[in-house]
C-alpha cells in the first residue's frame, strides 16, 4: 500500500538549510560570526584610537591614514604573497589571514601597555593586519566552492553577507559602550581576540583532508590577474564592480555635508541614514539566498540599476520622509551584489583557480571606494553635496545601462555566429549558457 509522505517544512525548504546544516560549515560559521562582530566594532575603534594617539592639529590626516592602512595593504599582499599562497585551500587562506590579523592587532594594546604606542607604530600594525585580507576573503568563498555544489553557492555567500551585515549594525554601538568604559585600544584587543577565535575555528573545525584538497600551486604571483584578463566575463564583472563601488565612494563625503549644510539637521539624522542603510542591507542579504534560481548576470546588472535609482531621491533633495526609506531601499538592493558576483566567480573558476582569482578581484575592488571617497572632496567643493549625490546616482544608473547594453549586444553577436563556429576559450562574455552551466563536479560534490 502506498505510504503517505510528509512534505518538508521550513527551515528545511529554505535555500539556507543545506548551508547551515553542512557538517563543516556549521562549525565554521559561529567563528566567522564572532570575528565579524569584532570587525564591526573596529569600524569605530580604529578611527577613535587614531584620534587619541595622533599629534594635535594632525588628527584628520592620521585618521585618514589609519583607515587606509586597515584596508588598502591587502592589495599589495595579493601580489607579494601570490607565489606562496596560490593553490592553497580555502581553509588555509582564511585561517592564515585570521592568524595574522589576531597577532598584529594584539600588538596594539600590548604596545599601549608598554607605553611605546605612537601613531606611526599604530599605522604600521594596522597595515600588517590587513596584508592577507584579500587572501582571507578569497579563502572563505573558496571553502564554500570546495564544500558545496554550485546551486548552494549563492545562499552560502548570502549567509556570510548576512552575518557581516548584522555585525555592521550591532558592532559600532557595542564599540561605543566599551570605549566609554575602557577606551578604544581595548576594543582593538577584543577584535584581536575574535580573529584568534576564527583562526582556531579553521584549525579545529576543518579536517586536514578537507583543508588540503587543492594542492596545485603556481609560480606566478599574478596568476589571478592573468586569468581575469583572459576571461572577458570576469574582466567585465571586475570593471563593473570597480565602477559600482567607486561611484559610491563620494557618498561618504557628500551625505554628511548634505545633512548638515543642505538640510541643517543634526548628527542623529545622519546616523538615521546609516542605520536605515544597514538595516536594509541585512534584509537584502537575507533575501539574496532566494535569488539562486535567477540568471546571475542579469541580476548583477539589475542590482546596479536599482541601486542608482534608489539613490536618486537623495540627489533630488527629497524630504527626509522620502529619502530615508529610499536610502534603506538602496541598502537592500546593494546587499546581494557581493553574494551574486562571488557566485559568478565560483561558477566560472575551478577550485584550484578560485582563490587566486578572488584575491586578484579583491585587490582591485578594495581600491574603488577609497578612490571614490578621495574624489568626493573636490566634487562636493565644486558642485555641492546634493549635486554630488545626484551625479553618483545618475552615473550608477548609466553604468548599469551600459553593462546591460553590452551584454545584450554580445548575446546577439553570439547568436549570429555561424553554425560550427566556436568562441575561443576565455573570450566569452556573460551569457545564459555560461552563467547557468553546472559542471559535472557539481553532481559529484552533491
Amino acid at each position: 500500500m502506498p505510504t503517505d509522505t510528509v512534505p518538508p517544512r521550513f527551515p528545511r525548504t529554505s535555500p539556507y538549510w543545506p548551508v547551515v546544516s553542512h557538517p563543516l560549515l556549521r562549525r565554521v560559521l559561529p567563528g566567522f560570526a564572532v570575528s565579524a562582530l569584532g570587525d564591526g566594532m573596529a569600524l569605530v575603534a580604529v578611527t577613535w584610537l587614531a584620534l587619541e594617539v595622533a599629534p594635535p592639529g594632525q588628527r584628520g590626516i592620521w585618521v585618514a591614514i589609519a583607515v587606509a592602512a586597515y584596508t588598502l595593504p591587502s592589495a599589495a599582499g595579493t601580489v607579494l604573497f601570490g607565489r606562496l599562497l596560490s593553490g592553497r585551500s580555502g581553509a588555509q587562506l582564511a585561517g592564515w589571514d585570521a592568524t595574522v590579523r589576531a597577532a598584529a592587532l594584539a600588538a596594539i594594546p600590548a604596545a599601549q601597555l608598554a607605553g611605546v604606542l605612537t601613531v606611526g607604530l599604530y599605522v604600521v600594525l594596522l597595515a600588517a593586519s590587513s596584508l592577507l585580507h584579500s587572501w582571507g576573503s578569497a579563502g572563505r568563498f573558496t571553502l564554500i566552492a570546495e564544500l558545496l555544489p554550485h546551486r548552494h553557492h549563492l545562499p552560502a555567500n548570502a549567509v556570510l553577507s548576512t552575518i557581516s551585515g548584522f555585525a555592521t549594525v550591532a558592532g559600532p554601538p557595542l564599540a561605543g559602550i566599551i570605549i566609554g568604559w575602557t577606551g578604544p585600544v581595548w576594543v582593538i584587543a577584543v577584535d584581536a581576540g575574535t580573529f584568534a577565535v576564527l583562526a582556531l575555528t579553521y584549525r579545529v573545525a576543518v579536517p586536514p583532508v578537507a583543508a588540503n584538497c587543492p594542492a596545485r600551486a603556481t609560480a606566478s604571483r599574478t596568476a589571478g590577474f592573468g586569468f581575469i584578463r583572459h576571461h572577458r566575463a570576469l574582466l567585465g564583472l571586475l570593471a563593473l564592480s570597480f565602477g559600482f563601488f567607486f561611484l559610491f565612494g563620494p557618498v561618504y563625503v557628500a551625505l554628511p555635508i548634505h545633512v548638515v549644510e543642505d538640510r541643517h539637521a543634526s548628527a542623529t539624522v545622519l546616523g538615521s541614514y546609516y542605520t536605515a542603510f544597514g538595516v536594509g542591507g541585512v534584509v537584502g542579504s537575507l533575501a539574496a539566498g532566494y535569488l539562486h534560481r535567477w540568471s546571475l548576470w542579469p541580476t548583477i546588472v539589475g542590482i546596479v540599476l536599482g541601486f542608482g535609482a534608489a539613490m536618486l531621491p537623495l540627489g533630488l533633495g527629497a524630504p527626509i520622509g522620502v529619502s530615508l526609506p529610499a536610502f534603506a531601499l538602496a541598502g537592500l538592493i546593494w546587499a546581494p551584489y557581493r553574494s551574486t558576483s562571488m557566485a559568478l566567480f565560483q561558477r566560472t573558476c575551478t577550485t584550484s583557480e578560485l582563490s587566486q582569482v578572488l584575491s586578484a578581484n579583491g585587490a582591485v575592488t578594495v581600491l574603488a571606494v577609497p578612490l571614490g571617497t578621495m574624489l568626493g572632496g573636490p566634487l562636493v567643493t565644486a558642485i555641492g553635496a546634493r549635486d554630488t549625490l545626484f551625479l553618483c546616482a545618475t552615473a550608477t544608473v548609466a553604468l548599469g545601462v551600459l553593462a546591460g547594453g553590452l551584454t545584450v549586444l554580445r548575446q546577439k553577436t553570439s547568436l549570429r555566429r555561424k553554425p560550427g563556429e566556436e568562441a575561443s576559450p576565455g573570450s566569452a562574455l556573460p551569457s545564459t549558457a555560461l552563467l547557468e552551466s553546472v559542471p559535472a563536479e557539481d553532481t559529484q560534490r552533491s
